[in-house]
């Protein structure tokens, strides 16, 4: 009876922890209305041509909503998410690296490192990625830092 209590317990707290994990994910990531990237396929980076998913090809992944030009990203994404979502909960990657902030970003701004997708602030001027590439190894050093800090 002690044995089922204790494996009862267990499954609680791991079923709570992972939960509160994606609450916290949720809340951390730059989703407006729900939906990651502003709506591009995050598919689409990895083919150096960003373009807007479609509603018909929407996919919820540990609550934050994707969309894919066609089914084909769909599944690519489906198969190995962790590759496709952006660094830093897409939030702009030079903000994180130089301050911790979640800023907006321009979601035609960005660069692929190490198989990871990293987006940039790019408005009125002021292109972040110009600025990270001057510096890229601090600046993702500190972002990776930064980020952990956040969803901790």
């Amino acid at each position: 009876m002690k044995f089922y209590i204790v494996i009862l317990l267990f499954l609680s707290t791991a079923v709570h922890a992972l939960a509160q994990n994606k609450v916290l994910r949720v809340k951390n990531f730059n989703a407006k209305k729900g939906i990651a990237l502003d709506g591009y396929d995050p598919v689409s980076y990895f083919d150096s041509k960003p373009q807007e998913g479609e509603e018909t090809n929407r996919f919820v992944y540990k609550g934050i909503a994707y969309l894919f030009v066609n089914k084909t990203n769909l599944n690519k994404f489906k198969s190995n998410p962790d590759k496709y979502e952006p660094a830093y909960g897409g939030w702009c990657a030079y903000a994180m690296g130089d301050s911790g902030e979640k800023v907006k970003i321009d979601p035609e701004t960005f660069k692929i490192i190490e198989g990871k997708l990293y987006l940039f602030y790019n408005f009125w001027g002021n292109n972040t990625l110009e600025d990270w590439n001057k510096n890229q190894q601090k600046l993702k050093e500190a972002g990776d830092r930064n980020w952990k800090k956040i969803v901790q």
